[in-house]
């Protein structure tokens, strides 16, 4: 029995979603302008492109991936999407500025670990091409892992700092971590098809 296609090219769709939701929160960050608006806007594209997976998959007999992974990797996807808009949410009621300079190094990983996840989703059927893109998603999870530990460190130990900046940057500093590993957390979801789909 042929077997539906079409979900490859909903990841693709998904995939390119959270490469722009990234790149865009990066640039939020570097220039120091609010991009809750437009995250608001891909967030709710995103939602959008999961519910037509999940309606593909309840009505596809033969999937060219287990069903389970596939609801895993788009929910996995949607999630960096909602954690990328829920920073971007809380820079704007925290009235966070200026934006520090660990964050924007973050922001840099995201975006393009956005980039490397998008190109995983493009090589999901080829798993000698894939495996040099997911260890550089790793690489960049260990690269935000560090700034935020050294970030902290600076918050906790780099001086007097006003209580409320603190609570302020130790909730964006661990939500921007928690994008950060899901990016990788998605990477391994990808990692887990390829190996059952040679």
């Amino acid at each position: 029995m042929p077997r539906e296609t079409r979900f490859y090219d909903l990841f693709a769709d998904e995939a390119a979603l959270v490469q722009e939701t990234l790149l865009v929160l990066c640039d939020s960050l570097v220039r120091e302008h609010s991009a809750h608006q437009r995250l608001r806007e891909l967030e709710h594209e995103c939602d959008d492109v999961v519910r037509q997976i999940y309606s593909l998959t309840n009505v596809t007999f033969s999937t060219p991936i287990e069903p389970g992974d596939m609801l895993a990797l788009a929910s996995g996807l949607d999630d960096i999407v909602d954690l990328a808009e829920e920073v971007a949410d809380k820079i704007d009621l925290y009235k966070a500025a200026p934006i520090e300079e660990s964050a924007k190094e973050i922001g840099q990983c995201l975006a393009a670990a956005g980039k490397e996840l998008s190109e995983a989703v493009a090589r999901m059927r080829d798993a000698q091409a894939l495996a040099p893109v997911l260890t550089e998603v790793h690489r960049l999870e260990n690269e935000g892992d560090r700034i935020t530990r050294e970030a902290l460190r600076a918050l906790f130990y780099g001086g007097y700092r006003p209580p409320a900046d603190v609570v302020k940057w130790k909730d964006l500093y661990d939500l921007l971590e928690k994008t950060v590993d899901q990016c990788e957390a998605v990477a391994e979801i990808i990692e887990t098809i390829s190996l059952k789909n040679p």
